[in-house]
């Protein structure tokens, strides 16, 4: 039994899907891995579950009917999580974005350096990330920025989507009251482990766009992230008049 569950969501990565199990399996360290998909079409699923005959014990696929978004996969995945003995819960995506070989730094961060979320962070030491087009790669710099000005968090990549959650982080954050499902769920996530105190350590990682399958990101959920961060600060000042 691994005391580690990484939770990848899915819809439509069966170019990457099992491409990507294999290489977190190969990786010195267990790790269990759990598929949150979201009713892909193009047979995500279906690979995931073939390969459930080879990995039996360490992976596992909850499947749902809809697309229902990033952040509503994640929060099912961690109350999966919860329902388990895992210790430290792991957000990756399907695509390669984010390095395999990164995990064991992101784990390291919390059992040996303090951390009680880590963040696989694209810009606590510079501009981190390959292939990315300058308008997109602007907009997700300057949101960063934007978000460590209105909220007040010391955190250099606010938005990212590479992280490491000590159980206790996930079982302290009420998940039923987690309101945004897009972009704006990661930085949520990030402030509400802030507010609570726990120590967050960002570990500097490149972060390289994926080269098979859709990127799923819209101005829609970048809107929601601009449009969040602001209903975030708020609620939080309104919560410290009424102490």
């Amino acid at each position: 039994m691994s005391d580690s569950l990484i939770i990848i969501p899915t819809y439509n990565e069966k170019e990457n899907i099992e491409k990507i199990i294999r290489q977190i399996f190969s990786l010195e360290k267990s790790f269990h891995i759990l598929v949150v998909d979201d009713g892909s079409p193009d047979g995500t699923s279906i690979i995931v579950k073939k390969l459930q005959n080879e990995f039996s014990e360490k992976l596992h696929i909850q499947e749902r009917t809809q697309k229902l978004g990033l952040g509503s996969a994640y929060i099912h995945g961690f109350r999966w999580a919860l329902n388990r003995t895992y210790q430290f819960i792991f957000e990756m995506d399907a695509d390669f974005s984010h390095n395999p070989n990164d995990l064991i730094r992101l784990y390291d961060a919390n059992t040996t350096q303090g951390g009680d979320l880590s963040i696989g962070s694209r810009y606590v030491k510079g501009v981190n990330i390959v292939n990315w087009p300058m308008t997109r790669l602007l907009m997700s710099f300057f949101a960063s920025k934007y978000v460590k000005l209105i909220t007040g968090m010391p955190i250099h990549d606010s938005t990212a989507g590479f992280k490491c959650y000590k159980r206790e982080v996930l079982q302290t954050i009420n998940l039923n009251k987690i309101q945004f499902v897009g972009y704006a769920f990661q930085i949520e996530m990030k402030f509400k482990a802030w507010k609570y105190g726990f120590n967050i350590i960002e570990v500097p990682v490149i972060f390289t766009d994926r080269t098979e399958g859709a990127s799923k990101m819209s101005s829609g959920i970048f809107m929601e992230a601009v449009l969040g961060v602001m209903q975030m600060k708020l609620k939080s000042i309104v919560r410290s008049w009424k102490r």
